[in-house]
C-alpha cells in the first residue's frame, strides 16, 4: 500500500510517499481502507520532532495522520461491535502508524460508525479535533446545561466543535476570534464573539464557569487573565499539552479556587457515536476548508502551519464511489 511516511524529522520535504505492506489487525483491532485522513497540528509537530513531549513517544519510520475516514476491511479476533463493510471514522493508534495511506490499523473502540449525513471526506475532518473538544469540555470541564463556557479560539477546529457542543448541550457561549473570522464565530452559535486583535477580553468577560484554551498561544500571562474571568470553583482547561502550568499559574488557581486542567484527547468509541447523532441531527456542522490529494500532503501541512484556517483540512486517499 501507498503511505505517507518520515524517516527523519524536518521540514515538509522529509514527508515521502513510500511502498510498505498492508497492516495487520491484532484481536482487538480492526484494519481500516481509509478514503480520507484529517491533516491536525499535531502531524506536522511530530513531523517536524522539536517537541520534546512528543518526540520520546515515537519511532522512525513511522507515517503520520491521526484522523480516518474509511470501510472496515478486517476485524481481529475479539472485535464484535464493528464489522466488515461498515463505513467509519476514528483516531489511529498513538503512537504508532497514522492514517495518511491507503490502510490503517486501529483499536475498534478508537473507531464508530460515521455520521450517515458525511462523506468521507467530511467524516475524517471530525474525529481528532472534536474528541478534543469533547474531552476538554465535558470530562475535564464538567460543562452542564445553563453554563457558561468562555472558549479561545473559537474559530479553530477544536474551538469550533467545542462551540458547537456546548451550545447542543445547552450552555452559553463566548469565543473569541480574528476580526475575518467573527462572523463565521456568530454562524456556529456563539451568544458573544470577541475580537482578540481589538478587545482586551479580561475587560468584557465574567461569570465563567469553564474556560477553554484552544487557542494555539501559549502565553502564561494570558492564562493568568483567563483565571480572573472565572467564577470560584471554576474551571479553566487547555488542550496545550505540551505547555503545563508552571508554579505561578497553580498558586494563583488555589488562590481563586479555581481547577487547571490540561486536557488530552481521549478516542471514545461513545463519545464518536454521540458526535455522529448530533452531526445528522443538524446540530453540528463541519466546515472543510480544503481537500488535497496524497501527494500534495506538504503543501496541506504548509497551510496548516499558517493556524489561519478555517475548516478542516483532509487528504483525500482513495476516491468514494
Amino acid at each position: 500500500m501507498k503511505a505517507v511516511r518520515i524517516n527523519e524529522f524536518g521540514g515538509p520535504e522529509v514527508m515521502k510517499i513510500e511502498d510498505i505492506e498492508i497492516p495487520v489487525p491484532a484481536s482487538d483491532e480492526i484494519l481500516v481502507k481509509v478514503y480520507a485522513s484529517g491533516v491536525n497540528p499535531v502531524d506536522w509537530a511530530i513531523r517536524k520532532g522539536n517537541n520534546e513531549s512528543l518526540k520520546s513517544f515515537l519511532t522512525l519510520p513511522m507515517t503520520l495522520g491521526w484522523d480516518a475516514a474509511g470501510i472496515v476491511e478486517a476485524t481481529g479476533s475479539d472485535v464484535n461491535i464493528l464489522k466488515t463493510g461498515d463505513a467509519v471514522y476514528g483516531v489511529p493508534n498513538f503512537p504508532g502508524d497514522g492514517s495518511y495511506a491507503e490502510y490503517c490499523v486501529a483499536k475498534a473502540t478508537q473507531f464508530a460508525l460515521k455520521p450517515k449525513s458525511l462523506s468521507f471526506n467530511e467524516a475524517a475532518g471530525v474525529p481528532l479535533a472534536a474528541l478534543t473538544a469533547w474531552t476538554a469540555i465535558f470530562e475535564y470541564g464538567k460543562l452542564m446545561t445553563g453554563q457558561r463556557i468562555f472558549i479561545q479560539g473559537a474559530s479553530g477546529g477544536v474551538g469550533g466543535f467545542a462551540l458547537q457542543f456546548a451550545k447542543a448541550r445547552g450552555a452559553y457561549v463566548i469565543g473569541t476570534a480574528s476580526t475575518d473570522n467573527l462572523e463565521h464565530v456568530k454562524n456556529l452559535g456563539a451568544d458573544e464573539v470577541i475580537d482578540y486583535t481589538t478587545q482586551n477580553f479580561e475587560e468584557l468577560v465574567q461569570n465563567i464557569d469553564v474556560v477553554l484554551e484552544a487557542s494555539p498561544t501559549r502565553n502564561n500571562d494570558e492564562r493568568i487573565k483567563a483565571f480572573g474571568v472565572l467564577n470560584e470553583g471554576g474551571i479553566f482547561v487547555s488542550v496545550n499539552t505540551d505547555f503545563p502550568f508552571n508554579d505561578q499559574l497553580t498558586q494563583v488557581a488555589a488562590d481563586k479556587k479555581i481547577t487547571a486542567e490540561l486536557s488530552a484527547n481521549q478516542p471514545r468509541q461513545q463519545w464518536l457515536s454521540e458526535i455522529a447523532q448530533l452531526i445528522d441531527e443538524g446540530k453540528v456542522t463541519v466546515l472543510i476548508s480544503q481537500v488535497f490529494a496524497l501527494e500534495d500532503v506538504a503543501e496541506a501541512h504548509i497551510e496548516s502551519e499558517t493556524w489561519h484556517v478555517r475548516g478542516r483540512l483532509v487528504l483525500e486517499v482513495r476516491k468514494e464511489i
